[in-house]
């Protein structure tokens, strides 16, 4: 415990590194949601005056209350080692709003504009489904393994983060390898950069140095960067407002899309709030997912159509050592750096392999915290909840062609991919109980992936009932299974 009166820092050294990786995660993101809106045929107007202005108000609100709420964590526990909580869109979340809200609405009405109003109410209401389900967000997490819970955000972590970010590090060896080397010494080993200088600057400022001295990088990227330089204000519209009768009125359908989406992003945030604890941050799950949820909305006013969530990078942040001066700066930088169109900018002038090694290293420590974290009796559960996102990631790869892309492997990887959150989630949550001999615990957790998998929830691609029969019943099966193992266990407690 600190002593009394200990200071806690606006900013310090650390919050650098963890700056970068938080920043370079959301644009990475933004250029995603840039490239993916154009290629669909939404105009430059609404994808840099509308959808990147609101995703970066909701990424300023979020990293600006945290920042509070960190400040206010430290000064409760007199500690100045607290770390605020990252806060960002969510990359699976952002590619189920791409290809099942803007698509959808973008094919349905013909109309770019109308689309994105469409997609603005979509993500308006999300926001506020999340507020809703933070009423229960504490009861949730309490009775959820955290085993369960660590083994999603590290499938999550392997897959989206490590290993997505180490494919695109190989996209230029020479230059990804060496930046790669850097971060394993610097954030990894913790040794010290020439000239003091925080790990991840250094990494970009070699890796891209090198990458256009080698000719990787070519001088079109100069130009690239520039045709998109403007000034696009951060104002408030009446967009949700008029996409609320649009999608209550002709295209309720894809409210099947969201309510799914929505509880996954829920799940992720309690996620992350429960692996922040386990690092040494205790925050209030409750307290997190409404702000998740306000944020969206706020976002949603501004134009933006990407609900956000607390952010699997925090753990990295924690592991860093950065306080809450990261999450000022990110947000207070995207708020201007998208006014301005700098985001676009920064993102063609600097080659994805220089930044992917830093977000390698935080997909890296959340699957080591996931591990480091739990008993080593529990550690089958962790590996076992960290399975479905590999078919998770092939299906959000692959979009709606995954099916037939993946036939010849397995006929179970779409299927599985589905919802695979909750699959991972209550996977887990079953091996934890299993291990600690709580079969009707178990049973309780399999009879709840039924009624998921019943509804639609896993397993199959869309709210229905009856919509995955075969799973319903393969879930109960093993709901009988745990029960006969109570009934076999309780003679011995007596």
């Amino acid at each position: 415990m600190a002593a009394a009166g200990t200071h806690y820092p606006w900013y310090k050294k650390e919050d650098t590194d963890a700056f970068f990786a938080l920043f370079q995660n959301n644009i990475a993101n933004f250029v995603i949601i840039a490239i993916t809106m154009l290629g669909m045929g939404f105009p430059a107007s609404i994808v840099y005056g509308q959808v990147l202005p609101g995703a970066a108000v909701a990424v300023m609100a979020g990293n600006f209350y945290y920042a509070w709420s960190a400040a206010r964590l430290a000064r409760k526990e007199n500690r100045s080692d607290v770390t605020a909580l990252s806060y960002g869109i969510s990359t699976p979340v952002m590619f189920v709003f791409l290809f099942g809200v803007l698509l959808p609405a973008k094919q349905l009405t013909g109309d770019a504009e109308l689309a994105w109003k469409v997609a603005v109410a979509a993500c308006f209401i999300s926001g506020a489904i999340e507020a809703l389900i933070s009423i229960i967000g504490r009861w949730v997490q309490y009775h959820l393994p955290r085993a369960a819970m660590l083994g999603a955000v590290a499938g999550v972590a392997l897959t989206f983060i490590a290993g997505e970010m180490l494919f695109k590090t190989l996209e230029m060896p020479i230059i990804g390898l060496l930046v790669l080397g850097i971060i394993i010494v610097g954030l990894v080993a913790r040794v010290s950069m020439p000239f003091k200088l925080p790990t991840s600057l250094f990494a970009i400022v070699v890796g891209t140095a090198m990458a256009y001295l080698i000719g990787d990088a070519g001088s079109e990227r100069f130009s690239d960067a520039f045709t998109h330089l403007g000034f696009y204000p951060l104002l408030p519209n009446l967009a949700w407002f008029e996409g609320l009768g649009l999608l209550l009125t002709g295209m309720l359908a894809i409210l099947t899309v969201v309510l799914p989406i929505t509880l996954y992003n829920a799940i992720e945030t309690m996620n992350n709030v429960e692996a922040m604890e386990a690092a040494g941050d205790k925050y209030d799950v409750r307290e997190c997912q409404a702000v998740d949820g306000a944020g969206t909305m706020i976002g949603a006013l501004f134009g933006g159509v990407f609900p956000t969530t607390v952010y699997i990078a925090t753990v990295g942040a924690k592991w860093m050592g950065a306080g809450r001066g990261y999450s000022i700066l990110n947000g207070a930088v995207y708020a201007l750096a998208t006014m301005f169109g700098l985001i676009a900018a920064l993102a063609a002038i600097i080659p994805v392999s220089v930044v992917a090694p830093i977000l390698v290293f935080v997909g890296m420590s959340m699957i080591a915290t996931a591990f480091q974290s739990n008993d080593t009796r529990y550690y089958p559960a962790i590996a076992l909840a960290m399975l479905p996102y590999f078919a998770n990631y092939v299906m959000t790869r692959f979009n709606r062609g995954a099916g037939d892309v993946v036939s010849d492997i397995s006929s179970a990887i779409v299927v599985m991919g589905q919802g695979a959150m909750f699959m991972a989630i209550l996977l887990g949550a079953m091996t934890v109980s299993v291990i600690d001999h709580q079969f009707r615990r178990a049973a309780a957790f399999a009879a709840i992936a039924a009624g998921f998998s019943f509804v639609g929830l896993m397993h199959a691609p869309k709210l229905a009932f009856n919509a995955a029969p075969e799973f319903v019943m393969g879930y109960l099966g093993m709901a009988l299974l745990f029960m006969y193992f109570s009934f076999q266990e309780a003679p011995k407690k007596h």
